[in-house]
């Protein structure tokens, strides 16, 4: 989406982090950064749990569904359940993360994507693709975002993971957007 003029940074409240794996990465921009963005992905890690205790930390991520597209992956839901972002409304996690999210009081469904308004969530690794899917769609038209999936898609296999993401996500973009569809 480079040449739409779009631009992804990772953002984090420490100048680096490391992954469970060893991987350190370093933040591009600090994580107020977030209230500022269009689009926001939190996704998981094996410090979720700790971050979602730490209400100081909490309260340096400042989100606005009303003009952000704002997206969770797996652990990330919890995330944005103990921001108020989820409220009542189901919401997507993986497996190991489900309970967690239950007693943060989110009825947790058995799919892989959900989206409401401007908040989406998403179960499993590989659920991402929905969640890049829908933003790629949300803010460029499924056109675009079908085009973006196809190219990162493995070979022998464009098509039908360009249309597996279109049929999670369809259900969940702006009635215009996916009649279009």
């Amino acid at each position: 989406m480079k040449p739409q003029g779009w631009a992804a940074y990772i953002t984090s409240p420490t100048p680096e982090v490391t992954s469970l794996n060893g991987v350190t990465v370093q933040r591009q921009r600090p994580l107020e950064f977030a209230g500022e963005a269009d689009a926001v992905i939190i996704g998981s890690g094996m410090k979720t749990r700790d971050i979602a205790a730490d209400a100081d930390l909490l309260g340096r991520i400042v989100l606005d569904p009303s003009r952000q597209l704002i997206g969770a992956q797996c652990s990330g839901t919890l995330l944005l359940a103990k921001l108020g972002l989820v409220g009542d409304l189901p919401a997507c996690t993986d497996l190991m993360s489900k309970p967690w999210v239950i007693e943060a009081g989110v009825r947790v469904l058995d799919t892989p994507f959900v989206a409401h308004g401007n908040v989406a969530t998403a179960g499993g690794c590989l659920a991402s693709q929905y969640l890049a899917t829908w933003i790629l769609a949300r803010g460029a038209g499924l056109a675009a975002a079908e085009e973006a999936i196809r190219y990162v898609a493995p070979v022998g296999e464009k098509e039908e993971t360009v249309a597996r993401a279109r049929a999670a996500i369809t259900p969940f973009l702006p009635e215009a957007e996916a009649r279009a569809a």
